[in-house]
């Protein structure tokens, strides 16, 4: 057994290495040494926890750590890097479940609850409350995310009439049983509030994800991860766990930091993402007539061959290359980057553009283009580049739509408008890579597609990309 002194100066090695790890992460350049401080506060608190006095059977514990590590090191191993996105928002329900079920044990708890004062005890009655609530909206809002991101449930947004004053209804109702079960001192009265609460939290999860439109799930995941950090952090409350406190405030603040900064980029407000439905412009009608709208051509699409498309990179001074999610889908990345190389050698000034929800998930492009060994000083972010596209020769879009879409900037009843976008039909030539005239994750067609300077190289990613580096090298 460790002696109490050392646990408490383990735990707050713990924190502070969190702490590095999120500074870390928030920069490509340093990512994997901030990656490296949570993997050993993780296994610091794991390793500390195992040895605290509080811990009574080993047996129990030993069982969960090797089910829970099996599951992630083959969801590790088997899902890809396209399938991240719905991997973490079911990661989030995990943690939500898990804050639910503690907060139902420490209710069971008679024995924790019979040592405590009446302040105490509305006090931590307080904290179980709060703690499923939170767990299980969590957890049902990140099963649905994680359904409408995998296709198994359509993006395509849930408005029922009235849905703010629904969701008001219900926070209003959650409030009331709230006061019942922390001032009762009735078993069977806290139990029937806190069961009724549980289904409410449920109801508002789902409703809540329901009615978010596909184009803004990135979002979605974001915010989640903010509700599962605060899950957690109820947790820390009820088990009396200072690390659990801190790291779950951690992961609830920066998620909360990371959605706000998001919707930012994407032209949305902060409180429609909590209360839920944004995305639709706040009118069923006008996005329903706007999709139909979109999905009718508005001119014609001129195709471009591979051999075209290496000739046009190959004599041009600036190239701007823009990954999507069609890259991740062809894991095409590493012969993005022999590509890239290919035209550094020739002089051609190449760079990379990042939309911030690119691939469904943030940072998902950056994790690609690191993995490719792709130099962090040419990959930009899309505040950063959007003026050098009127200075551009080529503009190269690889697996990407929305993030492009023009009619988010020149339709104002586009589900995506005011959304900023890469402006990659202000340079010379744009090109774009796609296997159809499919439309992109939010539904709705492309002008880009149709405009005169654009081309469309259509095709697997992957074997068009090797087919124009095989004509690079000629």
């Amino acid at each position: 057994m460790m002696p109490q002194g050392l646990i408490t100066i383990s735990y707050i090695a713990s924190m502070i290495l969190f702490i590095l790890s999120l500074g870390g992460l928030s920069n490509p350049e340093t990512s994997r040494r901030g990656n490296f401080y949570g993997i050993l506060a993780m296994t610091i608190a794991i390793v500390v926890t195992l040895l605290s006095p509080k811990v009574s059977s080993y047996s129990i514990l030993i069982i969960s750590l090797v089910i829970g590590g099996s599951i992630g090191l083959f969801a590790a191993i088997k899902v890809k890097m396209t399938e991240m996105p719905e991997l973490v928002a079911l990661m989030h329900s995990f943690v939500g479940l898990a804050a639910s079920l503690v907060g139902f044990a420490s209710f069971m708890d008679h024995e924790t609850i019979n040592q405590l004062t009446p302040t105490e005890l509305a006090i931590h009655n307080f904290e179980i409350y709060i703690g499923i609530f939170i767990g299980l909206m969590t957890f049902s809002g990140s099963l649905i995310a994680f359904g409408k991101l995998s296709g198994k449930i359509s993006g395509n947004p849930l408005l029922l009439p009235g849905r703010h004053l629904l969701n008001l209804g219900i926070v209003v109702l959650v409030v009331i049983f709230c006061i019942l079960f922390t001032s009762s001192n009735l078993f069977e009265e806290q139990l029937n509030a806190i069961v009724i609460m549980s289904v409410l939290a449920l109801l508002i999860g789902v409703h809540q994800v329901m009615a978010i439109g596909g184009a803004d799930m990135p979002v979605v995941v974001s915010m989640l991860n903010s509700y599962s950090g605060w899950a957690a952090s109820a947790t820390g409350f009820m088990l009396s766990n200072d690390l659990l406190i801190v790291t779950g405030a951690l992961v609830g603040s920066s998620g909360a930091i990371l959605s706000y900064i998001m919707c930012k980029a994407m032209n949305r407000k902060f409180l429609s993402v909590i209360s839920g439905g944004f995305g639709t412009n706040n009118n069923s009608k006008k996005t329903s007539s706007s999709t139909t709208n979109a999905s009718t051509p508005v001119g014609e699409v001129t195709p471009i061959t591979a051999t075209e498309t290496a000739s046009l990179l190959i004599n041009s001074k600036n190239v701007i290359l823009i990954p999507g999610y069609g890259m991740a889908v062809a894991q095409a990345q590493h012969t993005v980057y022999e590509i890239t190389k290919l035209l550094k050698e020739k002089n051609v000034n190449v760079k990379f553009a990042i939309h911030p929800v690119a691939g469904r998930m943030p940072g998902h492009m950056n994790v690609l283009l690191a993995e490719a060994k792709v130099p962090y000083d040419i990959v930009f972010e899309m505040e950063e580049i959007n003026h050098e596209f009127t200075n551009t020769d080529v503009a190269m879009v690889i697996g990407a739509n929305d993030i492009v879409n023009p009619a988010a900037l020149d339709d104002p009843n586009s589900p995506i408008a005011g959304m900023p976008v890469l402006e990659v039909w202000k340079a010379k030539n744009s090109i774009v890579m796609k296997r159809s005239m499919a439309s992109g994750y939010a539904g709705v067609d492309n002008p880009l597609f149709y405009k005169e300077n654009n081309r469309m190289l259509f095709g697997d990613a992957k074997k068009m990309l090797d087919d124009i580096l095989v004509q690079l090298k000629l």
